[in-house]
């Protein structure tokens, strides 16, 4: 099995565009406003070169042993450096952007299985050591090893390289039933905790979708607005959520009790469904 296929590859200056777009997807800036309209409107090609971008940005970011050594050195019992913790968040977020694609362009919307559950394991495994949980520390370097093993990883590389691959129909309508679901949460006056999460994977993914789209064309000012905007409501969506999961583990609010959505975080989101055109 090789991984053969041909992808566009892109400059330093493009990837590092994205590194920083990505780097800045939840930073709150409750000044970034929206373009009158947003159009939906893309081309084959801009599918294919979304899809290239991402997999590059996942393939030139780090490689195997290097993210097997920093699982290693934790499960060792060894703490990380600075260094160490900033080098182990930024490959994380490579794969978060390259799973937020496979959603976004893939035939199917879906991410593939098994990386898919690398990703969520990384962030459990994240979880443990900054909560400096030795038990789960140990549990869940044990799984990567697992799904970081040499063949686990030719067959997941392999799959990312060849996905099928939307057509822009396709792709448009999916983004529009997107839009059409978060128009039906936001319509509840109250949400439970699944249902708030469901809205922010919504906006996350969206926010993905315009950092790639303006690291390809620094020139695209609406796509550039876009993602700050977005930006912004997955900044406040995360501090949310970390305040619902707090008052979940010391018993104060149950998770999925239902809850007004903080007028900061509605109306943003009132103002995108406003300028999207579904």
């Amino acid at each position: 099995m090789t991984s053969s296929k041909k992808w566009k590859k892109f400059s330093p200056e493009t990837l590092q565009l994205l590194f920083t777009a990505v780097d800045e997807d939840d930073i709150v800036n409750q000044d970034a406003t929206l373009p009158e309209v947003i159009d939906f409107n893309c081309t084959q090609e801009n599918i294919n070169d979304n899809y290239a971008l991402c997999l590059q940005f996942w393939e030139d970011g780090f490689d195997r042993p290097e993210l097997l050594g920093l699982v290693r050195k934790l499960a060792k019992g060894n703490g990380f450096t600075e260094a160490e913790r900033m080098q182990y968040k930024y490959i994380r977020a490579r794969y978060k952007h390259l799973r937020f694609a496979q959603r976004l362009y893939s035939k199917s919307h879906m991410s593939s299985s098994m990386f898919r559950q690398t990703t969520v394991f990384l962030g459990h495994f994240q979880d443990a050591f900054r909560n400096r949980n030795k038990e789960n520390i140990s549990r869940y370097s044990m799984i990567l090893y697992m799904y970081l093993s040499f063949p686990c990883w030719k067959l997941v590389h392999y799959g990312l390289r060849h996905p099928e691959l939307d057509t822009v129909s396709g792709f448009i309508a999916d983004r529009q039933q997107q839009i059409l679901t978060l128009r039906q949460l936001i319509a509840k006056p109250l949400l439970t905790g699944t249902e708030f999460h469901d809205v922010r994977k919504i906006i996350s993914q969206q926010v993905s979708y315009y950092d790639t789209l303006r690291s390809i064309d620094p020139g695209n000012l609406d796509a550039y607005k876009i993602s700050r905007f977005l930006s912004n409501i997955n900044g406040l969506m995360g501090d949310r959520h970390d305040v619902m999961v707090a008052d979940k583990l010391s018993g104060r609010r149950p998770y999925e009790e239902p809850a007004l959505l903080d007028d900061n975080i509605r109306q943003p989101l009132e103002l995108l469904l406003e300028r999207c055109p579904v």
